[in-house]
């Protein structure tokens, strides 16, 4: 199957071949032709299956089709809200390379920076408004952002708006959209909260599920590496010796420990920078393309930080902190071995997070193989004890 296949509008088809976008992947290819016949939609897609072409595609087409008014002001008639300002942007960064060829705006809105830039966005008018709920509540208490002509509604990464506290937000910025609206819903989980929202929120929709979270790609060498606590930094700086690990994304539990872990690199001469959310929005997004243009090596990221963070030909991912939510762990080894590319995921497993690792392999339905040959084995297997001290490198 083609593009083409799926009734895409010329200027689409142009953008699309100048990007060597190829064929649509399984969730495009499902998603596109119920979109544009105004349809709803949920979709339960982890990061990584196209889900942002899937619905930037179709709404690109269905507001092009609609005939706008030589100098009227714009107003908003789709709004994708998404929980991350990298993902935000990210958004906002495709939409502009599909709609190149089209006559359509689009503008972000995102908290951590000014919003006097954003405000003079809105000012000259948007087709399409991407936006991180708190920010979006804020300019709407400042009557600064009229949602009344809403036409389609995404609600993209509801899982993660729902683990960072935005229910609340999201229910209310949904009541002051138009009643009569297309919604299109993404998650890469389905709690039972995320399936209450389904029910109240989507009218008859189409449901796509794209690779089920309980599998892995094949294509992933995963490994774990029993190490007590003290000496997971040790270990790290030992792996990253080996030269052919070109960029790793390292996640840390917190935020502290992802600015501890960074500090340790680069004391090690391991170019390394730390991103989540106590960091400025400037701060993150030179982060994000240090490490996009290789003069960081290593990008250590929470998992708030990094949903939205979509780099080709990342290397290697490694789970400093063994995630306690088993879904999770699937999510941040996904982001690499992408687009047919082989990759690496390495783990960390202290004492108190077997019980974790157990979840994960029930999840996934295999054992993770361990490497048993390195130089800081785990000799602590009661949390209680004083640590005893590490065997010495030979």
């Amino acid at each position: 199957m083609t593009f083409k296949d799926l009734k895409l509008i010329p200027p689409i088809l142009k953008a699309l071949a100048k990007e060597n976008y190829s064929a649509p992947t399984p969730i495009q290819e499902q998603a596109i032709p119920a979109v544009l016949a105004r349809r709803d939609l949920f979709g339960c897609a982890q990061t990584g299956t196209g889900k942002t072409a899937a619905f930037a595609l179709p709404i690109i087409q269905l507001l092009s089709e609609q005939p706008v008014k030589p100098n009227a002001r714009r107003p908003i008639r789709s709004l994708i809200l998404t929980p991350t300002r990298e993902l935000a942007i990210q958004i906002d960064d495709n939409i502009k390379i599909y709609g190149q060829y089209t006559r359509l705006r689009s503008a972000v809105i995102v908290g951590g920076v000014s919003q006097k830039a954003q405000e003079q966005s809105l000012e000259q008018g948007a087709d399409i408004l991407i936006a991180t709920p708190g920010r979006l509540i804020d300019l709407m208490n400042q009557s600064l952002v009229d949602l009344r002509q809403i036409q389609i509604l995404v609600l993209d990464e509801a899982d993660r708006m729902l683990d960072m506290g935005f229910i609340h937000d999201m229910k209310r910025i949904i009541a002051k959209l138009p009643a009569q609206r297309q919604t299109l819903f993404f998650s890469a989980t389905m709690p039972p909260e995320i399936t209450k929202l389904v029910q109240t929120l989507l009218h008859n929709p189409v449901k796509i599920e794209i690779t089920p979270v309980s599998s892995t790609a094949e294509r992933i060498d995963q490994s774990v590496y029993f190490v007590d606590k003290e000496n997971k930094l040790k270990l790290l700086n030992l792996l990253l010796q080996d030269r052919s690990i070109a960029s790793a994304l390292v996640f840390a539990r917190t935020k502290h420990g992802a600015d501890r872990i960074a500090r340790g690199l680069n004391k090690a001469n391991i170019t390394a920078q730390a991103i989540h959310g106590d960091k400025s929005q400037n701060a993150r997004q030179t982060a994000l393309n240090n490490f996009k243009s290789g003069a960081t090596r290593v990008l250590v990221a929470t998992d708030i930080a990094a949903r939205g963070i979509d780099i080709e030909e990342l290397s290697h991912v490694i789970n400093f902190n063994l995630p306690n939510v088993p879904e999770t762990y699937v999510h941040r080894i996904g982001r690499t071995g992408r687009a047919g590319l082989s990759g690496v995921a390495i783990s960390f497993c202290e004492y108190e997070e077997i019980p974790y690792l157990k979840d994960i392999e029930k999840l996934i339905r295999k054992p993770i193989p361990k490497v048993e040959d390195h130089p800081y084995p785990m000799v602590n297997t009661d949390p209680a004890a004083k640590p005893e001290k590490s065997p010495s490198r030979r």
